[in-house]
């Protein structure tokens, strides 16, 4: 399966959110990442559905939009006709987890589902047969740049085994914490969708960075 670097626009500038996502094309990202926030299930606010369709008018790339919001489900449509291609939304956030998968498998999108770093990784599993992807955090939701946290990768791994025993075709994507040095464990346990932040929006080389969350260098 091919590993996928995913530079997450919300370390980009936002004066400029088109011509940033395109650098990130230009430098090799598999995707974009998208990260909405509603400031109430995580304490921090980003953008709408608005925001993802203009950015969608810059890049070739598809966009993995990430909701971190309460009742997903009352704006999951919105986010697909905005040109959302990957979707996810927390399990942590809503009691329509089943509905909502469904929902947005049925669009024509690819359809996650994130946990945060608390939760057990068992609360995914009941819904694996029908995730594209699940997105695991590897930091408390709501900012950028923070520190990965420990036991992260181990989640992974756990994911991973369960993904194989039942021979489900899901990704895990990692969202949170990776760097240069630590992106080479995150990869051998099993993670094939790599959200990059600062590292690769502040590089001077975002070719070099983005090349490593593919697993080439």
């Amino acid at each position: 399966m091919k590993i996928k670097a995913a530079p997450s626009i919300l370390s980009g500038d936002f004066s400029k959110m088109g011509e940033e996502a395109a650098r990130m094309e230009r430098a090799g990202a598999d995707m974009i990442h998208c990260d909405v926030m509603d400031g109430i299930f995580v304490p921090n606010l980003t953008f709408g559905p608005k925001m993802v369709a203009d950015i969608k008018k810059c890049v070739t790339v598809p966009l993995d939009v990430h909701l971190m919001i309460v009742k997903p489900e009352n704006y999951i449509e919105n986010f697909i006709k905005s040109g959302a291609e990957y979707l996810s939304f927390h399990i942590e956030a809503t009691d329509k987890a089943k509905d909502n998968l469904l929902f947005v498998k049925n669009a024509g999108v690819k359809a996650g589902l994130a946990i945060c770093p608390e939760t057990p990784i068992e609360r995914v599993y009941e819904y694996l047969e029908i995730c594209d992807f699940v997105v695991i955090m590897g930091v408390h939701p709501g900012f950028s740049g923070q520190k990965y946290i420990s036991g992260t990768t181990e989640r992974i791994t756990a994911l991973k085994k369960e993904i194989n025993s039942r021979g489900l075709n899901v990704e895990i994507e990692l969202d949170g914490g990776a760097t240069e040095s630590n992106i080479g464990e995150i990869i051998s346990a099993g993670s094939t969708i790599n959200v990059s932040g600062s590292c690769a929006f502040n590089s001077p080389n975002p070719e070099s960075v983005i090349a490593k969350f593919q697993g080439k260098r």
